[in-house]
């Protein structure tokens, strides 16, 4: 049964420790960023920061969909050492599902694009922009 919230399978129990594991790294991570990390990777992710805070809370067991990895890693600016916890956790997790380029060094961007005036449509244009730039990395990860 897939969860609501996530592209991955849910997770049978001998999978949860795992999925723990990660999580802790992410929930620890975030809670050595400034104040305002949480909401910046919900915009990032095109999400309501109640997403965020789910699948960064270790006592969920809904695991993180591998296509939020680049954008979970560029925003929260792990360290080399974070990152390689929590692609190793996240391996044991899902076997497979994490992206090639997921321990692939990221820096991050800032674009200035016009207020719409409607809330709707500003959250719109940022998942296609952040959709758009998935497509294109992928892309270029793949020569």
């Amino acid at each position: 049964m897939k969860s609501r919230t996530s592209d991955l399978p849910a997770a049978p129990p001998d999978t949860e420790g795992a999925i723990r594991a990660y999580k802790t790294v992410l929930a620890s991570v975030i809670e050595q960023r400034p104040s305002g990390t949480r909401q910046r990777l919900a915009d990032a992710l095109g999400k309501h920061r109640s997403f965020v805070s789910q699948i960064a809370n270790p006592a969920y067991s809904t695991p993180i969909p591998a296509k939020h990895l680049p954008a979970i890693f560029s925003v929260c600016h792990f360290s080399p050492a974070e990152r390689e916890a929590f692609v190793s956790a996240y391996a044991v997790a899902h076997p497979g599902k994490a992206p090639a380029n997921a321990s692939r060094r990221t820096r991050h961007i800032s674009l200035t694009v016009p207020d719409l005036g409607d809330d709707r449509q500003n959250a719109a244009l940022d998942r296609a922009i952040l959709d758009f730039i998935q497509k294109i990395t992928s892309i270029a990860g793949k020569t």
